[in-house]
């Protein structure tokens, strides 16, 4: 099985790493395809690519884009795109477009529990404005003292029903997969077994991006563990799906999983590099 590696995070978005430091990473743990998936933001792309030839590493344009469903955020990653197309640009951008907002929000919340300054904290873990997450006010906190670590962060604070904790409607699912689609790629569901989803709902987020033209899920991801590889390759057969693989590599320091460290993919599923065969560099 081809060890791809088609989600991870640069400084472009909340990673640590550089697009040009994920690359080197990921040819040294013996990844042979790899893409990069910023969150809402394709401005890595550029890097990404040319880091990848220098090394001789096959590359795929990505991204992973927020999507509001069901009351809850679900992202997609979309792989193959052309980073260029005007409607992705233009979509992407109009989605970074609340995250400042949510953030002042978020830091006046925590504020209120005796935690000043969380913003300009954040901020000095963020390469791009635009895209100020919760994972740069985890690491804030962190260096404040308030947490060990970002994972005891996420149990403690800025996620639902915690202090910091501002929701925010994204892109909705349609206008994310046609983004993609529209700009020659890919949409895929990412980590699927990570939202708090009733089956029910489940069941709903899969027709419906299967109705919109998606045609991939993560079936092996760093928030997998075994019995969500069989439950989403399952659901490859039952939406005829092809099945993604991805680290979510985000940093040396705060992923569980390193880039190219995953198990292959079931061997009953299509890989969607498979379908993707003409966009690969």
């Amino acid at each position: 099985m081809l060890n791809a590696d088609l989600h991870c995070h640069s400084i472009v978005s909340d990673g640590t790493l550089t697009p040009e430091a994920l690359a080197q990473r990921a040819q040294a743990n013996g990844v042979e395809l790899w893409s990069l998936t910023d969150h809402d933001e394709i401005g890595g792309q550029a890097r990404a690519l040319a880091a990848a030839q220098a090394l001789g590493l096959r590359y795929i344009t990505g991204a992973e884009v927020s999507v509001t469903f069901a009351g809850t955020t679900v992202h997609i990653v979309g792989l193959g795109m052309d980073p260029d197309h005007p409607g992705l640009v233009n979509g992407l951008r109009a989605t970074r477009g609340g995250r400042e907002q949510r953030a002042r929000a978020m830091s006046d919340d925590l504020a209120r529990v005796g935690i000043a300054g969380a913003y300009e904290g954040a901020l000095k873990y963020v390469d791009n404005p635009e895209l100020i997450s919760r994972t740069h006010f985890a690491r804030y906190l962190v260096e404040a003292g308030v947490c060990r670590d970002t994972n005891e962060v996420f149990r403690k604070f800025i996620t639902e029903g915690k202090p910091g904790f501002v929701p925010h409607r994204w892109a909705s699912l349609g206008d994310a997969v046609g983004w993609i689609t529209q700009a020659g790629g890919m949409a895929v569901i990412a980590h699927p077994g990570r939202y708090k989803l009733t089956a029910n709902e489940e069941f709903a987020l899969f027709t419906e991006f299967k109705s919109h033209g998606g045609q991939g899920v993560e079936v092996v991801t760093g928030a997998h563990g075994q019995a969500d590889y069989v439950k989403y390759a399952g659901y490859c057969h039952e939406f005829g799906l092809a099945a993604s693989r991805g680290s979510d590599f985000h940093s040396p320091e705060e992923s569980h999983t390193d880039l190219g460290k995953l198990p292959d993919l079931p061997g009953s599923v299509t890989p969607v590099w498979e379908l993707l065969q003409s966009r690969i560099h």
